[in-house]
């Protein structure tokens, strides 16, 4: 098999309010509506850019960006790698294949929010809304609004509990 090349990496945050042992934590969402498109939710996040060092660095500038926020005890949970379209390939509409995009998904505390600091292309230049939701982080709570990746989802969905464990002060 051959192997296809990264062209893209993105961070994205599984993004939680709430302290340790909290029984009702919600995750932080963005909801996208798009002219002419269904809504839909996804984490904050986004591709790294050449500032940034490390994927875990364009993590928190993108939550920055996204959501005027912070946030602290940074862990990766999940990685979720795509097909990346070629905007070369097939026509105007792209659809052939550059190569793979890496979602890195980053389960994380929030630590403060001010979206009146909001900044970056999102904000600056928005192509439709861009609004910040809390849901209850459960799986009716994430199923009520459509998560998407698909894959993000169907993770969330078995991981609930592991996702949680992410965070338990005795990881180490």
């Amino acid at each position: 098999m051959t192997e296809r090349p990264v062209v893209k990496r993105t961070a994205r945050a599984i993004l939680l309010e709430g302290d340790e042992g909290d029984t009702e934590p919600r995750m932080i969402l963005i909801k996208r509506t798009k002219p002419g498109q269904e809504p839909y939710w996804i984490t904050p996040g986004g591709g790294m850019e050449p500032e940034d060092s490390t994927v875990v660095e364009a993590l928190y500038r993108e939550v920055d960006e996204e959501l005027g926020a912070k946030v602290t005890d940074v862990v990766p949970a999940f990685v979720d790698t795509v097909p990346h379209p070629d905007e070369g390939a097939e026509g105007a509409g792209g659809g052939g294949s550059a190569g793979v995009k890496v979602q890195h998904f980053f389960v994380c505390r929030l630590a403060s929010m001010d979206l009146t600091r909001r900044h970056g292309p999102e904000v600056d230049e928005p192509c439709g809304e861009y609004e910040v939701v809390s849901v209850p982080f459960t799986r009716e709570g994430i199923a009520s609004v459509g998560v998407v990746p698909p894959s993000l989802r169907a993770y969330l969905d078995a991981n609930i509990e592991g996702v949680l464990a992410l965070l338990a002060d005795d990881l180490g």
